[in-house]
C-alpha cells in the first residue's frame, strides 16, 4: 500500500470561513434582494469576479465592472437595487468576516510534523485596494503554514478546474493516488477525484478530520496536536555585535510591536520554535535570541561576562542597535531571571514582561547567597555547577543522552517513583519558612517512560547530576528526533565549554619539538550559574520601585525545580522599612524581602496563569 504523502485544502469553507456564498446570501437578505441574485451574477463565466479570480482584473478594477453587471442583471430581472448600491460593501463584509480555522492549522502542523506535505488552493483576486493589510496577513499566514499556496489570480486556474489540482501535485512532487483533497463543494470534490485523488466533501469538520486520519495514518483528532513550528533553515537569522568580538544571534519573524524571547539552560532560540510563528501570526515582530554563550552567539570565556548586570546591558545594547525603544520580554528559566531583572533595572525599555516557570523568589536577606543555596535541597545542582569544568565534562560526554535526560515532558508515562530526603532550613521570614516546608513536602521524583527526571538534590554528594541514571535514555514525546539533532549540533560545535588549540614550538614546551596544546575554558551555559555573589551585589545597589508595566507569571504544576509555590507572594515586594535594600540572587530566582508591609501590591498589573499538567519545558510541552 502506497504511503499517503499530501493533503490539499480548499481555502474557502475549509481553511477560512464563512464561504463567500454565505456572505452573499446575508447581503441579499439585508438589501431584500431575491435569493441567489448575486450568486447568479458573480458565477457567470464572463463575470468581473471570474476574470479577477483569473488575474485579468485587480480588485479596484473589478468593483465598478461588477457594479455594472449587477445593475444590468437587476434591470433584466426587474429587481430594484437600493440607492448607492455597490458590491464594495459586500466585499468589505467578506473581508472583515473572514476567520481562519485554527483546527485546520493545527491539523496541518501535525501532518507536517509527521512528514506529510500540505497545500491550499484559493480562488482569489489581487487586492490593490490599499485598505489595510488583511489580505497580506492572510497570505503570509498561509505561506507560513502550508508547503504550497496556489492562488487563482496568479495561476489563471480556478477551483474546480482539474489543471489546478495537477499543478499543485506537480509542485509538491506527489502522484494523485498519494494525495487527499478536502473541499466544501461537490464540483471541487469531483475534479479532485477526476485526477485520481481521494476527496472528502467537508460538511462536518470533525468527521472530515477523521477521514484525514484514515487516509494518512496520522492521528489529527485523537492524537496530540502540535502548533506550527520553525524550521531553522526557513527563518530569518541575524547577528548584532554588541561590543568588540561579542555578537548576539537571533531569529526574527513577523511585523508589529516587538516581542523578545529569552531562553534558559541548556537551550537555544529553537526552544521557542512553537511560539515564534504563533506570535508572528498574531501581529508581533518576534525576536528569539541565542542568549550569550549559546548557539551562534559569542561565548566569552570570562565568567564575569555572564553576570546579570552584563547580560541586561547586552540586551539594552542589542535594542539600541536594532532601533527598538521598548520591547515586550518573555523569558523561561534563566531567561525568566533576565526579564524580571530588565523590568526592575531598565523599566523604561520594557513595555511588558512575562515569565514562564521562573518567579521572583523570597529569600533570607541575612545570609550569604551561597549559604542560601545550601538551605534549599533542590538547588544543590547549582552548587555542583560552581566548579568550572566539572559539570561541563559530565554533560559533554554524550550529548544525545544529556538532552534526552533534560528534555522530558510531564505527560510521559510514569513507571516508577522514589522519595527524596530533604532537610528543613532555618529561615528568617515566615514566608520563606513556609515555602521551604512545602518544598520538603513535594519530594516525589518519577521515572517517566523510563526517562528519569533529574534529581537536583544531593548532586554534590552523588558526584554528578546524571550519576545513577541508565546509559540508554529513550527520547521523550516532547522532543522530536529533528529537535534532538538540532540541539546536538548546536552543542557539538561549541559544547558546554570553549575548546581552543594552540601550537607551540619546542622553546615553549621543551618536552616536545612541536605540540598542539588543547585549552578548555569554562564557557557560557554554566557560567550563568557562577555569578551568584556578583549578581547579589549588583541588585543590592539598585533602587526598589513598583513594576508598573503589564506583567504575566505562568507556573507549571509538574516542574520539579521551579515549583509554583515559589511564586507565592511575589506581588507583595515592597520597599523595606529600613534604608538598606538587600537582594539575594538564587541563580534561578531574584527577589528582595524583609520586614515590610505586604498589603501594598508592588506589581499592580500582574496577571497569573497556571498549567497544572506541564513540566519544566513549558514552551516545548504546551
Amino acid at each position: 500500500m502506497a504511503t499517503k504523502k499530501a493533503v490539499l485544502f480548499n481555502l474557502w469553507g475549509v481553511v477560512v470561513s464563512p464561504r463567500p456564498a454565505e456572505v452573499f446570501l446575508k447581503f441579499e437578505e439585508t438589501l431584500k434582494l431575491p435569493s441567489g441574485f448575486l450568486k447568479k451574477v458573480v458565477t457567470d463565466k464572463h463575470s468581473a469576479m471570474e476574470r479577477a479570480e483569473r488575474g485579468k482584473l485587480t480588485l479596484s478594477q473589478m468593483i465598478p465592472e461588477l457594479d455594472a453587471e449587477c445593475m444590468s442583471a437587476a434591470s433584466d430581472q426587474k429587481v430594484s437595487l437600493p440607492a448607492g448600491f455597490s458590491v464594495k460593501s459586500l466585499l468589505e463584509e467578506l473581508r472583515d468576516s473572514t476567520t481562519v480555522n485554527k483546527h485546520i492549522l493545527q491539523t496541518v502542523a501535525t501532518l507536517r510534523r509527521q512528514g506529510l506535505l500540505t497545500g491550499v488552493l484559493a480562488n482569489q483576486w489581487v487586492d490593490d485596494s490599499g485598505s489595510g493589510d488583511s489580505s497580506g496577513r492572510l497570505l503570509s499566514l498561509l505561506g507560513g503554514h502550508f508547503d504550497v499556496v496556489l492562488q487563482s489570480c496568479r495561476t489563471g486556474l480556478r477551483v474546480p478546474e482539474t489543471d489546478l489540482f495537477t499543478l499543485a501535485l506537480t509542485q509538491l512532487g506527489v502522484p494523485p493516488k498519494q494525495a487527499l483533497w478536502l473541499g466544501d463543494d461537490e464540483e471541487g470534490v469531483g475534479a479532485a477525484e477526476a485526477v485520481g485523488m481521494t476527496a472528502v466533501l467537508v460538511k462536518d469538520l470533525p468527521e472530515a478530520l477523521k477521514q484525514v486520519e484514515t487516509f494518512t495514518g496520522v492521528q489529527v483528532v485523537t492524537g496530540e496536536s502540535y502548533p506550527a513550528s520553525c524550521n531553522p533553515e526557513e527563518v530569518s537569522h541575524g547577528y548584532i555585535t554588541i561590543k568588540p568580538r561579542v555578537k548576539l544571534h537571533y531569529v526574527e519573524m513577523g511585523t508589529g510591536p516587538p516581542v523578545m524571547l529569552c531562553h534558559g539552560f541548556p537551550e537555544s532560540w529553537y526552544s521557542w520554535r512553537y511560539q515564534i510563528p504563533a506570535l508572528a501570526d498574531a501581529g508581533f515582530r518576534v525576536l528569539s535570541l541565542d542568549m550569550k554563550g549559546y548557539g551562534e552567539s559569542t561565548a566569552p570565556p570570562d565568567i564575569e561576562e555572564y553576570s546579570q548586570e552584563q547580560i541586561c546591558q547586552d540586551l539594552v545594547t542589542f535594542m539600541d542597535k536594532m532601533g527598538i525603544p521598548q520591547v515586550t520580554l518573555v523569558g523561561h528559566d534563566w531567561g525568566g531571571v533576565v526579564v524580571w531583572n530588565m523590568a526592575r533595572c531598565h523599566p523604561e525599555r520594557v513595555r511588558a514582561v512575562a515569565s514562564l516557570n521562573t518567579p521572583l523568589f523570597p529569600v533570607d536577606p541575612s545570609k550569604d547567597p551561597m549559604d542560601f543555596l545550601k538551605t534549599v535541597p533542590i538547588f544543590d545542582y547549582q552548587l555542583y555547577f560552581q566548579d568550572p569544568g566539572v559539570a561541563e565534562t559530565e554533560m559533554e560526554k554524550d550529548l544525545a543522552r544529556t538532552f534526552k535526560i533534560f528534555f522530558h515532558g510531564s505527560g510521559d508515562k510514569v513507571t516508577h517513583t522514589h522519595r527524596r530526603v530533604h532537610t528543613h532550613a532555618d529561615t528568617h521570614t515566615h514566608t520563606h519558612t513556609h515555602t521551604l516546608s512545602l518544598v520538603n513536602d513535594l519530594c516525589c521524583v518519577v521515572l517517566q517512560d523510563n526517562v528519569p527526571e533529574i534529581n537536583t538534590a544531593g548532586v554534590c554528594a552523588r558526584g554528578g547530576l546524571f550519576v545513577g541514571l541508565p546509559d540508554e535514555i529513550p527520547r521523550s514525546s516532547i522532543l522530536s528526533e529533528t529537535a534532538l539533532q538540532f540541539y546536538i549540533t548546536q552543542f557539538k560545535d561549541k559544547g558546554f565549554r570553549y575548546t581552543h588549540t594552540q601550537t607551540h614550538t619546542h622553546t615553549q614546551w621543551q618536552q616536545q619539538e612541536e605540540s598542539d596544546r588543547v585549552l578548555c575554558f569554562s564557557r557560557g551555559p554554566l557560567n550563568w550559574y557562577r555569578n551568584v555573589v556578583s549578581n547579589w551585589k549588583w541588585l543590592c545597589s539598585r533602587p526598589r520601585a513598583k513594576l508598573l508595566m503589564p506583567a504575566l507569571m505562568v507556573t507549571a504544576g509538574k516542574d520539579p525545580v521551579l515549583l509554583p509555590v515559589f511564586s507565592k507572594g511575589m506581588e507583595h515586594m515592597v520597599r523595606p522599612h529600613t534604608h538598606t535594600h538587600t537582594f539575594i540572587h538564587t541563580c534561578i530566582h531574584v527577589i528582595d524581602t524583609c520586614d515590610c508591609d505586604i498589603s501594598v501590591c508592588q506589581i499592580p498589573n500582574l496577571t497569573r496563569g497556571h498549567i497544572e499538567e506541564c513540566g519544566h519545558w513549558t514552551q516545548m510541552e504546551r
